[in-house]
């Protein structure tokens, strides 16, 4: 009894100590909600144009920017970004969405039924028209 008189403000009764921890409850919950939002949109933002891609064991390339997609696909439509496109206004399109800087990446989608050849000579004449960074893009093996 002694040592609850001896206390700062007397006996302590009715009075309440401020907390000094910090409850992390909420922010982990708010983080879980958000970490699975992104998991279920990330998938969606992809370009829309569906492609059924070759699977390779090469390493992906880490972008630095938001590449242009040129999808081919199997019917042989010619696609930039989502966009349907002609053959022949695929490099004066490219070149106005680029503002003519040839170090723009530009992906090269090709179906895998389609034949390599038309998919080659796509990406020849993007590289004809002044653009250096031109890549093929294939999806990597399912393992199992």
């Amino acid at each position: 009894m002694g040592g609850q008189l001896n206390r700062p403000g007397g006996a302590g009764r009715g009075r309440h100590r401020p907390m000094g921890e910090i409850n992390v409850t909420p922010f982990v919950d708010v983080m879980l909600v958000l970490l699975i939002v992104f998991m279920v949109t990330a998938p969606l933002l992809t370009v829309g144009v569906p492609v059924d891609l070759p699977k390779t064991k090469a390493g992906q390339i880490s972008a630095d920017a938001a590449p242009l997609v040129v999808s081919l696909q199997a019917d042989g439509q010619l696609y930039l970004q989502e966009t349907p496109i002609d053959p022949e206004t695929l490099i004066p399109r490219l070149s106005a969405i680029s503002e003519a800087n040839p170090d723009i990446r530009i992906f090269v989608r090709g179906d895998r039924t389609i034949a390599y050849g038309e998919v080659v000579q796509v990406m020849g004449r993007i590289q004809n028209a002044g653009f250096s960074r031109v890549a093929l893009v294939a999806e990597l093996p399912q393992e199992g």
